[in-house]
């Protein structure tokens, strides 16, 4: 069996050879071992041996169709469903493995839903649509083409035979990447009442939901449940633990996993790295860094951004620069623009602005605009209003269709106290119909998950809530905290209401978990925005009036407030 490209030439040879190029079993295993051991050849031999004469069959046709799936090459990819229309021309009938094939090589093209659509009829039409492999591929497909199509997904859940946990795993998998997690961990509590004993892609469906939702004790139960279950703690499973278990605020388990770990990847290594960059760790994540390289693991890419990251947010800036030009000159790595933007975030959050723009400019390809705003928010932070000012005008002329744009530049205009130019830039946001994205955040109570908007009253205990949060207020004003007025000008647009600081999303959270947990209880909370400075100071002086320890996640970093400090030093 040919498995290089070398290798794949002789057997070609051969067939040419003796005329064999035309015996459609001889082909199908040249295509299949072109798919797998020299994808850049399919395409061409499929040109050259393709021809109009060539006598097709239903195993030669499918081999086409999944070796084009399968196939890292996007341009192959894309053809893999042409050869159904083929198989129809030509009168080959298509069989029960033909759909799973095609279908499969419609989810990967979730810009074009038309033709998984005239698939799913085509599978209907040829009496196959109930096929258990079929309907399983259907509902991934479904799920592959955004949110929009999660209802088409749930239909041919609901009326697909559920005795397999590919079933459940599909639909799982699927409300995860629809951004419905939520959904995703009913399901599967669903699945197990119904007796299907999930597998190991169920579990990892399940964690991406809980990474996701913050939710902490659905992945240590989750993690409990393999280990009593017998499932095998492979490499991809425990590097999912890992990565969940940091999203949830527990670090230090995270590490547990990775060093009971008997067989470790670059992800591993890397995703240890992230979650101590994400608590502001920065010392113990370029120790595992330094340690990753000492035992033979060659980092990538992934594992830069990691130890850049993990230098940013503890304000590693001599070392940060370090690992940056270490990049190309001892690992031969040519730096992305998510490593320009490390250091400019590096930059920006030491005050050196100068030379953060100064980076910016020299940088080898264009900024984008994450890195134009990262330079803005340096410059609010430190003083440099007037600049920040210059970048954000830039930016909106650019990209005008961005909410972000207007919401730094309206942010400048508070700080400097230009009412006028702020409102004139919220009712050009009215006009142009951008919307902001409302302050939300989530915790996990006794296994359910409670989300919580600024300003909502959707919550069966609100106006407990709402008593709770003056009362904290009141507790907070009692030992000389005054809530930072001009945020209110600042990140109001991030919250999208109008009035009091004290309904910021993440406030209710707490109320929330602080009335219904006992005195010492741990507090987790996921948010959905940078927290605002207002609520960073105000947290801090609840963690100390209520003596609790208090985790919030927001879009950029972990903040454990304990004692009336936070780890990340107020440097975030």
């Amino acid at each position: 069996r040919a498995t290089t490209p070398a290798s794949l030439l002789q057997p070609l040879a051969f067939l040419l050879k003796h005329g064999l190029h035309s015996n459609p079993l001889v082909l199908t295993r040249l295509f299949s071992a072109a798919g797998s051991a020299a994808p850049a050849l399919l395409e061409p031999l499929v040109a050259a041996l393709l021809r109009p004469g060539l006598p097709l069959d239903a195993f030669l046709l499918n081999t086409l169709i999944r070796a084009h799936v399968a196939s890292p090459l996007p341009s192959a990819r894309r053809r893999a469903a042409a050869f159904f229309p083929l198989m129809l021309r030509r009168g080959v009938a298509p069989n029960k493995f033909t759909f799973p094939f095609l279908l499969k090589s419609c989810a990967a093209m979730p810009g074009s839903p038309a033709a998984g659509l005239q698939a799913h009829a085509a599978a209907l039409k040829f009496g196959f649509a109930a096929d258990h492999y079929v309907s399983n591929t259907l509902i991934h497909m479904y799920s592959c083409f955004g949110a929009g199509f999660l209802g088409d997904a749930r239909n041919v859940f609901d009326r697909t035979p559920k005795d397999s946990a590919v079933t459940w795993s599909a639909m799982i998998g699927g409300y995860v990447r629809g951004g419905l997690s939520s959904d995703a961990v009913m399901l599967f509590r669903e699945m197990q009442a119904s007796g299907v004993r999930p597998d190991e892609v169920t579990v990892l469906g399940v964690l991406s939901a809980a990474a996701d939702l913050g939710a902490l004790e659905l992945t240590r139960w989750v993690e409990r449940f393999v280990a009593r279950e017998g499932i095998g703690r492979s490499v991809t499973l425990c590097n999912a633990l890992i990565d969940t278990l940091a999203k949830c605020g527990d670090v230090d388990g995270a590490v547990a996993v990775f060093e009971g770990m008997e067989e470790r990847t670059v992800v591993s290594w890397t995703s240890v790295i992230d979650a101590l960059a994400m608590e502001g760790r920065g010392k113990e994540a370029v120790a595992v860094f330094e340690e990753m390289k000492a035992v033979g693991v060659p980092p990538d890419d992934v594992a830069f951004t990691g130890v850049l990251t993990a230098c940013s947010h503890a304000g590693m800036v001599d070392e940060g620069r370090g690992y940056f030009d270490s990049m190309k000159t001892e690992h031969g790595i040519e730096p992305k623009i998510e490593h320009y933007g490390c250091m400019v975030d590096m930059f920006g959050r030491a005050g050196m602005v100068e030379q953060g723009l100064d980076f910016v400019r020299a940088m080898p390809m264009k900024p984008n605009p994450i890195i134009w705003r990262t330079l803005v928010a340096a410059c609010r932070a430190h003083g440099r209003l007037e600049l920040g000012e210059s970048i954000s005008r830039d930016l909106l002329k650019e990209y005008p269709a961005h909410e972000a744009n207007y919401v730094m530049l309206s942010n400048v205009f508070a700080l400097t106290q230009r009412w006028k130019e702020k409102s004139e830039i919220r009712r050009e946001m009215s006009k142009r119909g951008i919307t902001k994205v409302p302050g939300c955040s989530l915790v996990e109570l006794d296994g359910e998950v409670h989300e919580f908007i600024a300003g909502d009253e959707s919550h069966p205990q609100y106006k407990e809530i709402y008593r709770m949060v003056e009362e904290m207020s009141r507790e907070l004003r009692r030992i000389g905290h005054i809530a930072a007025t001009s945020e209110v000008l600042l990140d109001l647009d991030e919250e999208d209401k109008e009035g009091a600081l004290q309904w910021h999303s993440e406030k209710l959270a707490i109320a929330f978990v602080l009335l219904r947990t006992p005195p010492g209880t741990q507090v987790r909370v996921v948010k959905n925005l940078r927290v605002c400075s207002d609520c960073h100071a105000a947290i801090k002086c609840i963690s100390q009036v209520y003596n609790r320890e208090i985790i919030v996640r927001d879009r950029s970093r972990f903040h454990r407030f304990k004692d009336g400090s936070c780890s990340c030093k107020d440097f975030w």
